[in-house]
């Protein structure tokens, strides 16, 4: 007799982090729906799966009726939905807060056994980011929603597609001074793929109603992540550290530009450490052994120095 296949539900499984759950639910031989605003975005993701396993499906997390849609007969259902600028005054409350909260309750009403939702390490209703503000506020959302939720808090998360090496590596290649601000500031970064495995290793009953803080082993300050990524490019710009309140002055224009290379927001953001609390629990604790960066790194930066080439697509297992 043949079983039914289990279904997992992938709010935002087009994006970065995205790829690689959806990449690995498929290996496990769920049926994904990646619940996502863009399907076209999303098509690139169904040759991961089998012939009709892994299926784009239109899902806008403020639509209630397509939400409760898209998790009904699912057995795990995972938010990754996320954005770190506003377009509009509103948008973090919008899509970190109430998103969730309606992800989280359609979840429950469908009786879903396990939700995973990926926050970020930070989250905190005392900030002055309004990112964090409503990171810390989806969070509360989501448990009082769905109390055996599992939340993830990530650190930077790198890979080969990332928005956060590749950007600044690109930047260093057309400028004379690569500009930061909050130079001093630590970070934990955590490669995608011990992501991806830390929300699988989530469907897990030990795991339910738990928050992991997710970062890798090495802890090192803005300027010296860009400091490494220089050398492993061959790129010789010095790295400006800006004083806080002269970013926050040229962030005014650069907030409203296309690419929102700069916002005020991310400058109150990067006046605080972002590493894992003393005495959370983090990857280990999922049964995932962090990668550091330096078995990465080299592979995807390649690109950028003289000569180089195009970056492999770093899928690793």
């Amino acid at each position: 007799m043949l079983t039914e296949r289990k279904i997992a539900t992938v709010f935002g499984g087009s994006g970065f982090l995205g790829r690689h759950v959806v990449q690995r639910l498929a290996a496990r031989g769920y049926a994904v729906r990646v619940a996502v605003r863009d399907t076209e975005a999303a098509k690139y993701l169904r040759p991961m799966g089998r012939i009709g396993q892994v299926v784009p499906l239109y899902a806008p997390i403020s639509d209630e009726a397509l939400v409760a849609r898209a998790v009904a007969g699912a057995e795990v259902a995972i938010n990754l939905v996320g954005i770190l600028a506003e377009r509009r005054a509103g948008d973090f409350l919008a899509v970190h807060a109430r998103g969730a909260e309606l992800i989280a309750r359609q979840a429950a009403a469908a009786g879903v056994r396990y939700l995973v939702h990926v926050s970020a390490l930070g989250a905190d209703a005392q900030s002055p980011s309004l990112y964090a503000q409503s990171k810390a506020k989806g969070e509360a959302m989501v448990r009082a929603a769905f109390p055996r939720a599992t939340i993830l808090r990530p650190s930077i998360v790198f890979g080969a597609e990332d928005t956060f090496f590749n950007r600044f590596a690109k930047l260093a290649t057309q400028v004379p001074v690569l500009p930061i601000t909050g130079g001093a500031t630590k970070f934990q970064p955590v490669f995608v793929g011990d992501v991806a495995e830390a929300v699988l290793a989530a469907f897990n009953p030990a795991a339910q109603g738990k928050t992991y803080e997710l970062g890798g082993p090495e802890v090192k300050s803005f300027r010296e992540l860009m400091r490494d990524m220089l050398a492993l490019t061959g790129l010789t710009c010095p790295v400006w550290d800006m004083p806080a309140g002269l970013a926050t002055f040229l962030a005014l224009f650069l907030e409203r530009m296309p690419g929102k290379m700069l916002t005020r927001d991310q400058v109150a953001l990067l006046k605080h450490d972002n590493v894992v609390a003393s005495g959370a629990e983090g990857v280990a604790a999922l049964g995932v052994a962090p990668r550091p960066m330096s078995l990465i790194l080299p592979g995807y930066l390649a690109r950028y120095r003289a000569g180089g080439k195009g970056a492999e697509a770093l899928f690793l297992e």
